[in-house]
């Protein structure tokens, strides 16, 4: 199984920074990519909805023979992990838990946590760090506006520290020390949002956080690739223009091959 493939999903280009943290990190695997950009965004839709479309998309890189399964969705990995790890009978990771452990040992005490609707209505992020660390006090706050700041290219215009200003000093009062970016598409917008909360508030990647994750869990269950150079392929539900156009800024790399596939 160690030549097997790393499968990734996510509801579109999002989830791309968790592949460039598991490039980054594991070098050697080979990963198989797939946005949902049919059916894009999940972060607003209901958890009965966004189970289903977890379990398709899940069942498709199954079926390309993959190893461990990496859920870079914020909002699937809230509401559908367990119906995943019960239906797939290999390793499932989702970012959601790696990105708590993170800001938990990290010294976190006052987190603030920011995520799509659908992240933070499912209460997900604060039960996991409460399970954690119950001494912790968490403040959430959806950010809707920040995706499509991000998709457009417009991570560091004024605008983005404005729209960053409005969403994040209302944490800020409640004197967090850690913030953590619940949001696969947050990444980009790391600028804005240091310049909103300062140098004094810790900012966690979960992507980062979960590259890590992936890599212990593969070298404790001896499924670690070895002597290969990693290849990447990506799959998308939707025509591929845009996701390829996209998604290189957020790879941190050109899109090559993008193939369009239906799941369901």
């Amino acid at each position: 199984m160690n030549k097997q493939a790393i499968g990734v999903f996510d509801s579109g280009v999002g989830g791309l920074t968790v592949c460039r943290e598991l490039i980054r990190h594991l070098p050697a695997e080979n990963l198989l990519y797939l946005g949902d950009t049919a059916r894009v965004p999940y972060g607003t839709k209901s958890p009965a909805t966004v189970t289903q479309y977890a379990l398709e998309s899940a069942g498709f890189l199954c079926q390309q023979g993959i190893k461990l399964l990496v859920v870079a969705c914020n909002t699937a990995s809230a509401v559908a992990l367990p119906q995943l790890r019960e239906k797939f009978k290999i390793p499932v990771i989702g970012v959601l838990e790696p990105g708590a452990r993170a800001a938990v040992a990290g010294g976190g005490r006052r987190i603030g946590v920011v995520g799509t609707e659908g992240t933070i209505s499912s209460d997900s992020y604060r039960q996991a760090l409460l399970s954690m660390a119950p001494d912790v006090s968490v403040f959430s706050a959806a950010c809707p506006l920040f995706v499509p700041l991000a998709e457009e290219g417009w991570a560091e215009h004024q605008v983005a520290r404005q729209v960053a200003a409005e969403y994040l000093v209302p944490l800020l009062h409640e004197n967090i020390d850690t913030l953590v970016l619940g949001c696969t598409h947050y990444p980009l917008l790391q600028k804005a949002i240091l310049a909103v909360v300062g140098s004094g508030v810790k900012l966690v990647d979960s992507a980062t956080a979960t590259a890590i994750e992936v890599m212990e869990m593969l070298e404790t269950a001896s499924l670690a690739a070895t002597d290969l150079n990693g290849s990447q392929r990506f799959f998308v539900t939707d025509v591929p223009t845009r996701f390829k156009r996209i998604g290189a800024g957020f790879l941190g790399a050109e899109l090559r091959s993008v193939e369009q596939v239906h799941i369901g």
